[in-house]
C-alpha cells in the first residue's frame, strides 16, 4: 500500500519552499542597506570621539600653561600637554594667547599687561584653541573628503 498526500498537503509543502526564497531575497535587497548604517554608526562613533579627544586637548594645554605667568607663555610646553594627552589624533594644531581683565570687572577684557586697573588688580586668562582634520574611513559621495575638530579652554592663570 503506497501512501500518498492529500493535494493540499503538497501545496503547503511548495508554499514553505517559494517563502524560503522570498526571505533570502528580501535579505539580500535589505543586507547592503544595514551594512550601510552600520558604518555610518561606526563614522559618527569616530567623529564624536576625536571632537571630544580634541577638546580634551585643548583642556590639558590650558591647565599647563594657567600654572604660573612664565607657563602662560611657553607654547612649546603647551603644545606638549596638549599633545600628550590627544596622542592618537592625526596633526593636532594648537593656538594660544593671553588676554587680560581687571579684578573689578573680569568679564570685560582689555590689553594685556592691564596697567589701567585702579582699585583692583590685572588678571590673566589663557585661551587655548586646538583643531585637527580628521579623515573618514571611507568616501562618501557629497560629503567632504576631511572633517574640522575644534575644542577651546579658557582658564584664569595663576598669579604669585
Amino acid at each position: 500500500m503506497k501512501f500518498e498526500a492529500a493535494p493540499f498537503a503538497r501545496r503547503i509543502g511548495r508554499s514553505n519552499h517559494a517563502r524560503c526564497g522570498q526571505s533570502v531575497a528580501e535579505m539580500a535587497l535589505v543586507t547592503p542597506l544595514l551594512l550601510m548604517m552600520l558604518l555610518g554608526a561606526i563614522e559618527i562613533g569616530r567623529f564624536a570621539y576625536y571632537g571630544i579627544e580634541v577638546s580634551s586637548a585643548a583642556r590639558a594645554g590650558v591647565q599647563f600653561g594657567a600654572q604660573s605667568l612664565p607657563d602662560s607663555k611657553d607654547l612649546a610646553g603647551i603644545t606638549q600637554a596638549a599633545q600628550n594627552d590627544a596622542p592618537e589624533v592625526p596633526e593636532l594644531n594648537v593656538r594660544a594667547h593671553d588676554n587680560c581683565a581687571c579684578s573689578n570687572s573680569p568679564a570685560t577684557l582689555v590689553g594685556c599687561p592691564a596697567f589701567a586697573c585702579a582699585p583692583g588688580h590685572a588678571l590673566v586668562f589663557l585661551q587655548v584653541d586646538t583643531t585637527a582634520n580628521i579623515k573618514p574611513l571611507f568616501h562618501y559621495p557629497g560629503l567632504p573628503s576631511r572633517f574640522a575638530a575644534r575644542g577651546h579652554a579658557t582658564m584664569r592663570v595663576a598669579q604669585q
